[in-house]
């Protein structure tokens, strides 16, 4: 049991650290500059594909400027231009060289942007791409009193690498030619609908399991009373791994959960991902483990039942130690090759067995401290995604999500998966905490329902996971609306799921025994059903009868 408090409070930091959905990495931040006439386009981003000695060669991503002629979006119908380099290579004067139709490459500084795009349309370029001085992308704009802005040429900002790689190439051969186009990004992509359908399933299976330790649990308990027999008293129940939350430590959950996010922001680097990664791992292991022998015991069941003392860990069962070699070099292969393309796979597989390993040992015992930790979640997600802006002048979750300043791929504690059919590639992703804290009050209705003998129609199960599906259903559309940027998803779910939750406890007259008891009440009154009572409880119970 100690090993799993351990886990316990490793996991649950970790897992609700991040609670956002992605749709991908392209950012449009329109409000920042005005627009007006003839510098009115939206930011896009613009593949650069070249091509050297007429072999197709490496590809960019650029940025398209506010001013200029508006990008073709189908690769077919973009032209195949020649490249020209600039001479001199800021272009704030008219070139020396003629232009034909080349798009010219040119180098940031000494003159506006405008002024630029300006020389290079009366030269004759059919398109001009600006090298910044970063590595970042800039967004051109224009200055607010300009007006010579009729330029019907193509402006694009490329990184300072992609414009060394041109650069380079130009000096040993002449023929360079590059295509510009920025495609759109598909309206729903086929991986949103899977992660609604990873998150939706986890919280299926997890309730369904918590659920049946629970009604084991009275089953048992209820056997102790009717034999009065007392060798029965001092066997450890199924679930004496439950950790119940009360108010007080779900508030300072999210306390604690803030300061982490902080020390995570502020101490975001390569060696800091490295950790988090290993204690992933441990979690990963941890709830994998669980997850298999609890599957394993229906056909294993004496090899569960049968235990070895090891050093430091106690007693184990022999399923649980044939298990455990596997689970560990599952999430070492994770770990070492996690850079690889497909390694996502593995990060979900331990992603979810952690959730539901977590949301079998902890629980929620009412409806109370259930909306306590949802309402305190809801304002954590709010305030590190919205408020911390004006803050630190950048949105901490989002910086913490995708791992910047990091060089790495974003922290661990995300499902996600690759985007297939979008141009632009990147993963949709959604955080953990989006799936366990509501999956602990999901967990709960199921519990009452199964305890207090509910149909499915009669109960709260299916009202509350319908609530959660449709909350995360809006998060996504609101997702799409907002252009990829990143969205607090318990801000769309925690209305949805509380709100049906409490309304129909309040029609159904249950609401004040699932506020305070959280468990139906027993016909036997001295008697209450208490999954976590340890056997001096119980035995004290047995003398009331």
């Amino acid at each position: 049991m100690d090993s799993r408090r351990v886990l316990l409070i490793l996991g649950l930091i970790q897992l609700c650290l991040v609670q956002l959905v992605f749709g991908g990495d392209i950012v449009h931040e329109d409000d920042k500059a005005p627009k007006k006439p003839g510098c009115s386009n939206n930011f896009v981003l613009v593949k650069v594909q070249t091509w050297i000695d007429n072999v197709e060669s490496r590809e960019f991503v650029g940025v398209g400027a506010r001013f200029g002629t508006t990008m073709e979006s189908k690769e077919k119908h973009a032209n195949h231009s020649k490249l020209a380099l600039a001479d001199p290579p800021d272009l704030c004067s008219p070139p020396k060289n003629k232009l034909a139709g080349e798009v010219i490459l040119v180098h940031r500084g000494n003159c506006k942007f405008t002024t630029k795009a300006n020389v290079a349309e009366a030269a004759g370029a059919s398109g001009i791409l600006i090298i910044n001085f970063k590595k970042e992308l800039y967004k051109m704009v224009c200055d607010p009193d300009e007006t010579d802005l009729n330029i019907t040429i193509p402006a694009v900002m490329l990184p300072q690498d992609a414009g060394l790689f041109l650069e380079s190439s130009m000096n040993n051969t002449s023929n360079v030619a590059v295509q510009l186009y920025s495609p759109e990004r598909p309206l729903v992509d086929i991986a949103e609908v899977f992660l609604w359908l990873m998150a939706v399933g986890t919280i299926l299976c997890s309730s369904f399991w918590s659920a049946w330790s629970a009604r084991e649990a009275a089953i048992e308990q209820d056997k102790i009373l009717k034999d009065a027999s007392f060798d029965y008293v001092n066997v450890e129940q199924g679930s004496s791994g439950v950790v119940d939350i009360n108010t007080m430590s779900a508030v300072l959950f999210v306390v604690v959960a803030s300061c982490f996010l902080i020390m995570l922001y502020k101490l975001m680097s390569y060696w800091f991902i490295e950790l988090l990664v290993v204690l992933f791992c441990i979690g990963g292991v941890e709830g994998l483990q669980t997850c298999l022998v609890a599957l394993l015991l229906r056909w294993f069941k004496s090899a569960g039942e049968t235990f070895i003392k090891v050093p430091i860990f106690g007693a184990i069962s022999y399923l649980t130690l044939a298990v455990a070699p596997f689970c560990i070099t599952f999430a070492v292969v994770w770990a070492v090759y996690r850079r690889v393309n497909f390694a996502w796979i593995g990060q979900d597989i331990l992603g979810i067995a952690l959730i539901i390993t977590v949301l079998q040992i902890v629980r929620v015992p009412n409806l109370k401290v259930g909306t306590v930790l949802l309402s305190c979640a809801f304002l954590y997600d709010i305030f590190w995604v919205f408020v911390s802006k004006s803050w630190f002048n950048e949105s901490v979750m989002i910086v913490v999500a995708r791992g910047d300043r990091s060089g790495e791929d974003g922290i661990p504690m995300l499902l996600k998966i690759p985007r297939m059919f979008d141009p632009w590639g990147g993963f949709s992703i959604i955080g953990f905490g989006d799936i366990l804290l509501p999956g602990l009050l999901i967990a709960f209705s199921l519990r009452y329902d199964w305890l207090s003998n509910k149909s499915l129609r009669a109960g709260y199960f299916v009202w509350a996971m319908s609530a959660y599906g449709l909350g995360l259903l809006i998060t996504y559309v609101a997702l799409n609306l907002m252009d990829g940027h990143g969205q607090p998803a318990l801000l769309y779910i925690v209305p949805f799921t509380l709100g049906t939750f409490i309304t129909l406890g309040k029609i159904r007259g249950d609401l004040s025994n699932l506020w305070s008891r959280g468990e139906p009440v027993r016909p036997c009154p001295h008697f209450q059903l208490q999954p976590t009572n340890q056997p001096e409880e119980e035995s004290e119970e047995h003398h009331h009868h």
